[in-house]
C-alpha cells in the first residue's frame, strides 16, 4: 500500500470527524478533537519491531505531556500489520510495552484495523465496522480521561450495544458511503484561512 503521510492522517482525521465523532461511536471523542487534544502520529515502520519502537516512544511522549494539551494519540501505520490476525497478536506485544514501561493504569491501547473482526462474527458482519479505521491504527488514551469521562457519561456501557445499532442502521451500503466520504475528505484541501 502506497500512501502518503499527509494523505494517511487526513483520512484518518475524516475518520476521526465523520465515524467516531460523527456517528457518536466514541461520545468522548468530540471535545478532545475540538479542543486539538489528540496527537496523529504517522508511523513509517514495516516491522513490528519498528512499530513498537515508535509506539514506546509516543506512550513516553503522552506521558510526559501536559494532559491539558495532549490527551490521546492515534499512531497510524499503513506499512505493518495490514493482516488482521498478526495485528490482533500485536496487542500483546504492545500492551506488555504498557506495563514494561509503567505505564499500566496510565495509558491503555485501544485498537483499530480496516479489517477489524470482533470473536464470533464474519468478516463482513456491519458490526465490524465500529472498529474499522482507513489504516491500521494503535489509539493511546490516558487511563485518567478515560475513567473522567466514563464517570460522566450516564450509560458508559451501553456505548457498545449503542455503537453495534448504529452500525446495523446503517447497513453495508451506509459504511460504504461513509468510507467513501472520508476518502473524498482526506484528498480535499482545507480550505486557506
Amino acid at each position: 500500500m502506497s500512501v502518503t503521510p499527509e494523505f494517511a492522517l487526513a483520512h484518518t482525521r475524516a475518520w476521526v470527524d465523520r465515524a467516531v465523532i460523527g456517528l457518536n461511536l466514541c461520545p468522548f471523542a468530540k471535545a478532545v478533537q475540538v479542543k486539538g487534544q489528540v496527537r496523529y502520529v504517522f508511523c513509517d515502520a514495516t516491522d513490528e519491531q519498528g512499530l513498537l519502537d515508535v509506539l514506546c516512544g509516543e506512550m513516553h511522549y503522552l506521558a510526559e505531556s501536559d494532559p491539558d494539551k495532549l490527551d490521546t494519540t492515534l499512531v497510524v501505520h499503513p506499512h505493518v500489520l495490514g493482516d488482521f490476525e498478526d495485528f490482533n497478536d500485536f496487542l500483546d506485544a504492545a500492551d506488555a510495552a504498557v506495563e514494561q514501561l509503567g505505564y499500566a493504569g496510565v495509558l491503555q491501547v485501544a485498537p483499530f484495523h480496516p479489517r477489524f473482526q470482533f470473536a464470533d462474527t464474519e468478516p463482513d458482519d456491519v458490526t465490524n465496522a465500529t472498529n474499522r479505521a482507513p489504516y491500521p491504527t494503535l489509539h493511546l488514551l490516558r487511563e485518567e480521561s478515560v475513567d473522567r469521562a466514563v464517570a460522566a457519561f450516564p450509560d458508559a456501557e451501553g456505548i457498545f450495544d449503542t455503537n453495534i445499532a448504529t452500525m446495523q442502521q446503517l447497513g453495508p451500503v451506509g459504511v460504504a458511503r461513509l468510507q467513501a466520504q472520508c476518502l473524498e475528505d482526506a484528498a480535499t484541501p482545507p480550505p486557506e484561512v
